[in-house]
């Protein structure tokens, strides 16, 4: 009788103890620091000129197009977005130049940290001006807006352009 005393007691004491340990552990896993989410590495493919060429130039250009005034022989004919499929457009076309302004300022293609990143920054300022003019919903804006983006490009043109 007394080793079956024994056994349970010892067996009491091996339940407890790894009792202990369950607790311990799971008070040590809530208090471990939470592992930091794996950095996500961005290799750019395109170089700046076939950003300009597939996204900036389109971009800008249908923003320019997108509201205006023609003369023609049929009379003058005033040109602005109407619906809301041609305002979202005009809007992606402004987001467009403003993203595109974040691409060409990816390590691996700012040209410097000097004025390249000025001008590119001008450029993101005026496409942000040209999608507050869609958001606002006026010919007007987008118009005015322009101006903004088309020297932000001539200006950059002018010191960076290379060859065609």
């Amino acid at each position: 009788m007394r080793t079956v005393h024994w056994l349970f007691v010892v067996s009491i004491a091996l339940f407890l103890s790894g009792l202990a340990f369950v607790i311990a552990g799971a008070r040590l896993a809530r208090q471990a620091p939470k592992a930091a989410p794996a950095e996500i590495v961005i290799t750019p493919v395109a170089s700046v000129k076939q950003i300009m060429n597939g996204i900036v130039g389109p971009a800008a250009n249908r923003v320019f197009a997108s509201v205006g005034t023609v003369i023609s022989a049929k009379g003058t004919e005033e040109r602005a977005p109407r619906t809301d499929a041609e305002w979202e457009a005009v809007g992606n076309d402004a987001a467009a130049l403003i993203e595109s302004g974040n691409l060409i300022l990816m390590t691996g293609r700012a040209v410097d940290r000097g004025d390249w990143v000025k001008m590119s920054e001008a450029m993101i300022a005026a496409g942000k001006v040209v999608l507050r003019a869609v958001q606002a919903r006026s010919p007007d804006k987008v118009m005015e807006s322009g101006e903004a983006l088309n020297e932000s490009c001539d200006t950059c043109h002018q010191k960076y352009k290379r060859g065609s």
